[in-house]
């Protein structure tokens, strides 16, 4: 069930109205997703699973747990979760210094901040590999706070990261939060948190899936949505407050 909140003002009636634009990070933000996957195929290769590209690819987006549940299945060996995932971690990590960001990132993060909207990042990245992704899209100046795997016990397509995004955004309630997102997982979360879900198909997935999964509206990339930001979710989540 979507959040309900007691705040149901419409945004013209206050002017310190906070509105949250809440944005994923991996294939959303920064072109990650086929990196991810040939490190999780690796990692599942090295303890006997072959496990196929493209089912590994639709996984992508669950927390690392989930992600290993998801494909490998309830009756696995969970004790070797952990070597699946420290595997993961060590294989991707050889990638952090050559990570870069999707077409616009930053210049939407930028126009976003500079239009009032709180950026928050909601992400599983944590660490090492979260200090790589924000030096990859070069824009912390526009980034109001981030929501990593540190801050929640359940992690997309449960709801609690957008949860805590709004809380970071200085308790924006759902009907004034965005979550622009690249997977399924991301539009789940979104629409079960009560927030309007944009999906962008940089990170893979199609327009389909994203639009079953609760997607209001499709973008390619972070500089397609720029470009139609003033008649996108942004401009209908705020009226007025982007520029045509």
């Amino acid at each position: 069930m979507p959040d309900e909140s007691p705040d149901r003002r419409s945004p013209e009636a206050d002017d310190s109205a906070t509105y949250a634009a809440v944005l994923d990070v991996d294939g959303t933000l920064v072109d990650t997703n086929y990196l991810h996957c040939a490190a999780w195929w690796e990692a599942f290769r090295q303890v006997g699973h072959h496990i196929p590209m493209r089912e590994i690819h639709h996984a992508l987006g669950l927390p690392g747990g989930e992600l290993i549940a998801h494909l490998l299945g309830e009756d696995r060996d969970p004790d070797r979760d952990e070597v699946l995932r420290a595997s993961h971690k060590t294989l991707y990590g050889t990638y952090f210094s050559r990570l870069l960001p999707l077409p616009g990132a930053a210049d939407l993060l930028r126009e976003l901040a500079a239009g009032g909207w709180h950026v928050v990042l909601a992400t599983s990245a944590d660490g090492e590999e979260l200090d790589a992704l924000r030096r990859a899209i070069d824009a912390d100046d526009a980034i109001h706070s981030t929501a990593s795997s540190d801050d929640v016990s359940e992690g997309k397509p449960a709801p609690e990261p957008v949860h805590r995004a709004r809380e970071l955004a200085a308790g924006t309630p759902p009907e004034r939060t965005v979550f622009v997102g690249d997977s399924v997982w991301d539009m789940r979360a979104a629409t079960r948190a009560g927030a309007t879900a944009v999906g962008l198909t940089c990170g893979g997935i199609s327009e389909a899936d994203l639009r079953e999964a609760g997607a209001t509206e499709i973008h390619r990339d972070p500089r397609a949505l720029l470009d139609a930001l003033h008649e996108s979710a942004f401009a209908r989540v705020r009226p007025g407050a982007v520029d045509g």
